[in-house]
């Protein structure tokens, strides 16, 4: 589920107590300002984009900037955005800063519509209320959000963050600009033909089972038709997703939250979901992916923002059972 929980601020420091991003003299190479019309969080807004504390595309730093490095249709970039004073300063560099750059007001949620959500909740009326600035991204990517999605399927979320980090960082390359350099460098994810060359013992050493490393293979191997699923309607383009074998409901869901910024792409077949969901609305903590989607039914057109609501909240039920235990294939 896209944006579980509230961010927790990054570790933006290494062990030696400099700065995550290294300050370079070089101007960037692309710059524009942009003024949003309400309230925006980026933390709020760009945290789904982020794959575990440690994730090598995505980082935080102290002065409240964001930077993300990402694979666009016309080659690597890094994006740092920042907000202060009503406006948000966006910096790019590489080969994709122009793109980025572009579809900086898409990625904040220029193209999201809060105002049409209407609370039917008391605890979402209030989540909603103490997140003013919560909006809904669109990254108009695609493989960049399907490939960490696949990797997080039945495993733990740790399992799945320390494989996405251990293969950008083996097989991916350094992010251009500022980012990509110095003691804790960032990097933009491998292109779709890298991933089809990494070797099957690279899979199973960051602990990538057969079944979810041919999803990915599988994927890529497509990856021009799915990049246009993002021109479509967002059911249309999980119909397109699904076609892939290894790609269900759960991971279609949880791509075009991200890519499309899909205000009703409400994640079924969620371990987790259901029952909070069905805790904070109806006090069932056993409720599944059909009683979810009936106490849903009101918010029909935007039960993705209402149960990322929700989720903000903090409204979850006591964990009773214990968690999914981790296996890591990569020692067997």
């Amino acid at each position: 589920m896209a944006g579980r929980f509230a961010q927790r601020p990054a570790r933006t420091t290494t062990r030696a107590g400099h700065a995550g991003i290294p300050r370079q003299a070089a101007a960037p190479a692309r710059v524009r300002r942009w003024v949003p019309d309400g309230p925006l969080d980026l933390g709020l807004v760009l945290g789904p984009l982020r794959r575990g504390p440690a994730d090598p595309t995505f980082r935080a730093t102290p002065d409240g900037s964001v930077w993300r490095a990402g694979r666009t249709p016309v080659g690597p970039g890094t994006l740092r955005v920042r907000a202060y004073g009503g406006e948000v300063r966006g910096e790019a560099w590489g080969p994709g800063a122009e793109w980025l750059l572009e579809r900086l007001p898409e990625l904040l949620g220029a193209a999201d519509d809060p105002d049409a959500f209407v609370p039917r909740h008391r605890v979402v009326a209030l989540a909603r209320h103490r997140r003013p600035g919560l909006r809904l991204t669109r990254t108009g990517l695609v493989l960049e959000s399907l490939i960490p999605s696949v990797l997080e399927q039945k495993v733990t979320t740790d399992e799945a963050y320390r494989a996405w980090r251990l293969l950008v960082r083996k097989f991916g390359e350094p992010a251009p600009g500022p980012a990509g350099v110095g003691e804790r460098p960032m990097w933009v994810m491998p292109a779709p033909r890298t991933w089809a060359l990494i070797p099957s013992w690279e899979w199973h050493r960051a602990g990538v089972d057969d079944k979810r490393a041919s999803t990915i293979l599988r994927a890529v191997r497509v990856a021009a038709r799915l990049e246009q699923a993002v021109g479509m309607p967002a059911a249309e383009a999980q119909a397109r997703l699904e076609v892939v074998p290894g790609v269900g409901p759960w991971t279609s869901a949880e791509v075009v939250q991200r890519s499309h910024g899909a205000a009703d792409a409400v994640t079924v077949g969620d371990l987790h979901l259901p029952g909070i969901v069905g805790w904070a609305l109806a006090g069932d903590r056993h409720a599944d992916d059909a009683e979810m989607l009936r106490l849903l039914e009101p918010y029909a057109g935007q039960r993705h923002r209402a149960a990322r609501l929700i989720l903000l909240s903090g409204h979850v039920p006591a964990r009773r059972a214990p968690k999914m235990p981790r296996v890591d294939i990569g020692l067997l």
